[in-house]
C-alpha cells in the first residue's frame, strides 16, 4: 500500500508515482472505444423517460451494469481505473441517464454488494448486473434530507417473527417509477436505523406521480409510500441497528462516480461550447478570436484538467487501497468497502469540484451561445438545468465540505491523526520548508506546509475554547476548500511534470494549463487563509503575528494571467475542444 486517506496534505508524491489518464493500457482504450460508441448511438434517446430501461439493457449487454462487481456473481471485475474511465465516459451522454445509471450501480446495488449475506448476493446481484432488475435507494423522506437518520418510516416486527412491517414515506426516490427492487431505510423499535431489501411489486407500496423536475427530467424520481408492507426478516441487510452504516458508506463510491461523470460531460462541454465558437461570426470574425470568449474557454480547459488530474489520482490511490486489503485476505466486495471508506474525504472533493466546474462550464457555454443557447430549441438549456442537481444530491457540496473536515479530525481526540500530529508541530516552533525545485512546485508544495500551520492555529483557538471547529462552519468550510485547492492543484503539477517528456501535448499548453491553475488555487488559498486567520486572532496583535508567519510559510508568485488564458484559448480553439486527449 503507497497511501492513505489525507495524507496528500502532508506527503508528496512523485510523478512516477501517480496515475493519470493517458497512462490507460490497451484493454481499457478498448473500453473507452466501446462505451463512447455506445454513447454516441444512444445520445438523443437518454434524455427520455421511455428510453431508460431499454438503455440500461443495452448497457447490460455490453457488461456496463456490473462491470465493478466480482465474477462470482456475474460481473466483468474490472479495476478501478477501468470503471473511472468508464464513468468518464458515460458523463458525456445525458444527466437523465448518467443519473438512472449511476443510482442503480452505486447506491442501487452497492449496498447489497457490500452489506448482504451470500444468500443475499446471489439472489439479487446477478439480474442487477444483466438489468432483469433496476435497483433504487430509498432513504430521503419530506423531513430527512441532510438530516438523514432522523427519518420516520417505521419497521416493527410481527407478532409471529417473521416478517417487518414498514409504514411511511420516501421522496425524491431515483428510479422509483420501474425500479424492481428497492433498498429501504427504516426505524425498528423507533430508534434502530436498519436497511430492508424490498421486492418493488409487493403489496403495500404505493407510487407518487412523477415529480417535475427542472433538469434531468427523463430519469424517474417519485414519492413512494408504504402502509403495512410486509418484508421477511431474511430481508434485513446488515445487521439490526446498523443501517446508518449502510447509508453512508455505499456515498462514497457514489460521489467518485457523481465526480467523474461531471468531468466528462464538462469536457464535452467545452467542446460544443469551441465548436460554436470557431463558427459564428461576429464584427467579421469568429467570436473565438475574442478575449472576452477566450477567457471563459480557457478558464473551462485548465479547470476540467484539474478535476481530470485528481479524478484519476484519486482512482490510483484506491486500486492500490483496495488491492491491499485483498492481500490481507479480504474479499473483493470488502476490499471496495474498504478503500472507498479509507478515501471519504478525496471521494467527497471529487464530488464537489466536478460538480461545480460542470455549473461553471454550462453557464459559460450558454453565455458563449447568447440567446441561441437560451432557447429550447438546442439542448444547451437542458444541460444546464441538468447539471444543477449535482450540487445537491449524494449529500450537498456543503454537507460534503463538512464531510472533509469530519474526516480531517478523524482519530485526532486518539492521538492517531498525523495530520494534527504534524500541525501541532508550528506551536513547538517548527520552520517552513522549501520544497520543490519549480516556482509552481514550490507554491503548491507552501499550500501543504500553509495548511497545517493554519490548522495549528485553529487546534490552539479551539483548545483555548475562542472556537469550535465541528460548529464554526464558515471556517470549517473555508479550510475543507483549502484542502480541495491543495487536491486538484497538486495532481495537475504532478500530470504536467509526467507527462513532459511524453511528447502529447506542446510545452506551451502543459506550461500555462500548470501556471492557470496554480494561479487560480493559489489566489484563492491566500484569500482563505487570510478570512481565517483574521477570524479566530485573540486580538489585532495576535492577527499581525499569525499573519506575518503565515506570509513567511507560503511562497507564491505572480503570473500574466492574461497570457495564460490566452496561450491555452489558442489551443481549444485550434483543437475545437477539449486539448488534452491523449
Amino acid at each position: 500500500m503507497k497511501w492513505q486517506g489525507a495524507q496528500f496534505l502532508w506527503e508528496n508524491e512523485t510523478p512516477d508515482q501517480i496515475f493519470i489518464p493517458e497512462d490507460h493500457n490497451e484493454d481499457q482504450g478498448m473500453i473507452i472505444d466501446m462505451v463512447r460508441e455506445f454513447v454516441q448511438q444512444n445520445r438523443d434517446l437518454s434524455n427520455e423517460l421511455a428510453h431508460q430501461r431499454p438503455l440500461m439493457e443495452a448497457a447490460a449487454e455490453l457488461g456496463l451494469l456490473g462491470a465493478h462487481l466480482s465474477e462470482e456473481y456475474g460481473g466483468l471485475e474490472l479495476d478501478t481505473h477501468t470503471n473511472t474511465f468508464i464513468a468518464d465516459e458515460l458523463g458525456t451522454m445525458s444527466g437523465s441517464f448518467d443519473t438512472t445509471f449511476a443510482a442503480h450501480i452505486g447506491i442501487g446495488v452497492l449496498p447489497i454488494y457490500y452489506y448482504g449475506n451470500e444468500e443475499q448476493k446471489k439472489l439479487y446481484l446477478p439480474p442487477s448486473i444483466t438489468a432483469e432488475h433496476i435497483h433504487s435507494y430509498c432513504l430521503t423522506e419530506p423531513t430527512s434530507g441532510s438530516d438523514a437518520m432522523a427519518l420516520k418510516t417505521q419497521a416493527s416486527l410481527s407478532e409471529d417473527g417473521k416478517h417487518y412491517i414498514i409504514n411511511g414515506q420516501k421522496m425524491w426516490i431515483t428510479n422509483a417509477g420501474f425500479a424492481d427492487v428497492f433498498v429501504v431505510f427504516a426505524k425498528v423499535d423507533g430508534e434502530q436505523v436498519t436497511a430492508f431489501i424490498v421486492d418493488a411489486k409487493s403489496p403495500g407500496i404505493t407510487l407518487g406521480e412523477e415529480e417535475k423536475k427542472m433538469g434531468i427530467k427523463g430519469s424517474s424520481t417519485r414519492q413512494i409510500f408504504f402502509e403495512n408492507l410486509k418484508v421477511p426478516v431474511e430481508n434485513v441487510l446488515g445487521k439490526v441497528g446498523k443501517g446508518y452504516r449502510v447509508a453512508f458508506n455505499v456515498l462514497n463510491i457514489g460521489r467518485l462516480k457523481l465526480g467523474t461523470m461531471s468531468l466528462g460531460a464538462c469536457k464535452k462541454i467545452l467542446d460544443y461550447a469551441t465548436g460554436y465558437a470557431n463558427e459564428r461570426v461576429q464584427f467579421k470574425y469568429p467570436i473565438s478570436r475574442y478575449g472576452a470568449i477566450r477567457e471563459k474557454l480557457a478558464k473551462m480547459a485548465y479547470r476540467s484538467f484539474e478535476v481530470e488530474s485528481a479524478v484519476y489520482r484519486v482512482s490510483d490511490w484506491l486500486e492500490d487501497r483496495k488491492q491491499a486489503f485483498k492481500a490481507e485476505g479480504e474479499s473483493v466486495e470488502k476490499s471496495g468497502l474498504y478503500a472507498a471508506m479509507e478515501f471519504a474525504l478525496e471521494c467527497a472533493v471529487i464530488k464537489i469540484a466536478g460538480s461545480e466546474t460542470l455549473d461553471y462550464s454550462v453557464d459559460e457555454n450558454i453565455q458563449i451561445h447568447g440567446g441561441i443557447g437560451f432557447s429550447e430549441e438546442m439542448p444547451y438549456a437542458r444541460m444546464f438545468r441538468d447539471a444543477r442537481i449535482n450540487r445537491i444530491y449524494e449529500g450537498t457540496n456543503e454537507i460534503n465540505r463538512l464531510v472533509i473536515i469530519k474526516q480531517l479530525l478523524k482519530d485526532a481526540e486518539k492521538g492517531e491523526n498525523t495530520l494534527v500530529i504534524n500541525s501541532l508541530q508550528w506551536l513547538q516552533g517548527r520552520k517552513p520548508k522549501v520544497l520543490g525545485k519549480t516556482k509552481e512546485a514550490q507554491t503548491v508544495y507552501s499550500m501543504k506546509e500553509a495548511f497545517q500551520y493554519v490548522l495549528s492555529v485553529l487546534i490552539q483557538a479551539q483548545m483555548s475554547g475562542r472556537m469550535d471547529l465541528r460548529k464554526d462552519q464558515y471556517v470549517a468550510m473555508a479550510l475543507a476548500d483549502m484542502a480541495i485547492s491543495i487536491l486538484l492543484v497538486e495532481s495537475a503539477l504532478l500530470r504536467v511534470e509526467k507527462l513532459r517528456d511524453r511528447q502529447l501535448y506542446e510545452e506551451e499548453l502543459l506550461e500555462n494549463t500548470l501556471a492557470a491553475s496554480v494561479h487560480s488555487n493559489a489566489s484563492q488559498f491566500r484569500e482563505l487563509v487570510n478570512r481565517v486567520l483574521i477570524h479566530v486572532a485573540k486580538d489585532e496583535s495576535h492577527k499581525e503575528q499569525i499573519l506575518k508567519q503565515f506570509n513567511e510559510i507560503y511562497q507564491s508568485y505572480d503570473i500574466d494571467i492574461y497570457r495564460a488564458w490566452e496561450s491555452i484559448a489558442g489551443f481549444v480553439v485550434d483543437k475545437n475542444g477539449y486539448p488534452f486527449r491523449g
